[in-house]
């Protein structure tokens, strides 16, 4: 067999169909994403699913810096199509992975992120089962960007319409890490603090809380735009308010305090591997608890409830006093994700 040496950056013709192609897909993705479907190698995947309500996301992911404190472009694609799953009820499944890389990227890069998505969707219990690669020329592209699609079984029915006066609002975890770690590494703050991304797969606790039908009436999970943002969007066009209360949000004190600096509010700041839910209010400690119960959950809390009075979004300050917490009109940092 004809040895060869291996490149040490990406080339057009791995890109191109032909040989470097195929030994790009044999030799270097399929070392990480083997398994019984992807090996077949097929212009489709076949999957083998017996229920009939499925759930279907996709999503792109384009985030600058491509690594950064807490994971990399890699783990997020996949821990993001986890949790999109995840929001609509879903226990995931399958994935796919596609790859759209500048010309000039460096292999070990490249082994980095197709190592940690590999590792990420291990840890999920999903399988990456298709996927197409491209290469485009020097300065076309920003590294590497990364396409994923995802397919779930649907366990629990979870919409806005089922928003009532009374729920509970429940998150997961700290507020804002992921964003202000991308700004401090992006913009070069030099914030000295341990503040990494929380991306995460949410399904490892979501799960649990479907197969125990918990009484959820809503999940949304508040990375761009944030906490704000998301509360917003579950009540637009409805005749309900949402209180949530200062005193209560587990925020980081490092987060804050990069926040105070850079003027930035919390609660409009991304977050990749938390989730928000709106649950009956008789149910809402028993599910804090479950959701306690996890290591991706331990610092949960009740922040606050659903109201028919005042209408909007509205933060009761640690003094006790109200301000809006209105929808913005843009994101203040674009690829957050």
């Amino acid at each position: 067999m004809k040895r060869y040496k291996k490149d040490k950056f990406i080339k057009l013709g791995y890109g191109s169909g032909g040989l470097l192609t195929s030994r790009l897909i044999n030799e270097t993705i399929l070392k990480y994403f083997r398994n019984q479907v992807i090996k077949k190698l097929e212009d489709a995947a076949e999957l083998n699913i017996t229920s009939n309500r499925l759930a279907f996301t996709t999503d792109s992911y384009v985030i600058n810096p491509i690594i950064f404190p807490g994971g990399d472009i890699g783990e997020l694609a996949i821990n993001g199509t986890i949790n999109d799953l995840a929001m609509k009820g879903a226990i995931p499944k399958f994935i796919s992975f596609s790859l759209i890389i500048e010309e000039g990227l460096e292999f070990t890069l490249l082994e980095k992120i197709l190592k940690s998505a590999a590792c990420a969707a291990k840890r999920a219990r999903v399988l990456i089962v298709c996927g197409d690669t491209k290469v485009v020329e020097k300065g076309k592209a920003d590294k590497i960007f990364i396409t994923t699609s995802g397919i779930g079984i649907i366990k629990k029915n979870l919409s806005r319409n089922q928003i009532r006066p009374g729920d509970k609002i429940l998150i997961s975890g700290t507020i804002g890490d992921h964003g202000i770690a991308i700004m401090n590494e992006r913009l070069k703050l030099g914030l000295h603090s341990n503040i990494k991304s929380d991306t995460a797969p949410v399904s490892l606790i979501t799960n649990r809380l479907f197969q125990h039908n918990a009484e959820i009436h809503f999940m949304r999970d508040p990375t761009r735009g944030g906490v704000a943002s998301v509360l917003n969007e579950a009540i637009t066009g409805k005749k309900l308010g949402i209180i949530i209360d200062e005193i209560n949000l587990p925020i980081k004190k490092e987060v804050r305090g990069a926040s105070e600096i850079l003027g930035l509010d919390p609660l409009y700041i991304a977050n990749e591997g938390k989730f928000i839910a709106i649950v009956k209010q008789n149910a809402a400690e028993k599910i804090l608890r479950m959701i306690k119960s996890h290591p991706l959950g331990k610092n949960a809390a009740i922040i606050g409830k659903v109201v028919k009075k005042p209408s909007g979004v509205w933060l009761k300050t640690f003094i006790g006093g109200f301000h809006p917490l209105l929808q913005l009109e843009a994101e203040g940092l674009p690829r957050i994700c």
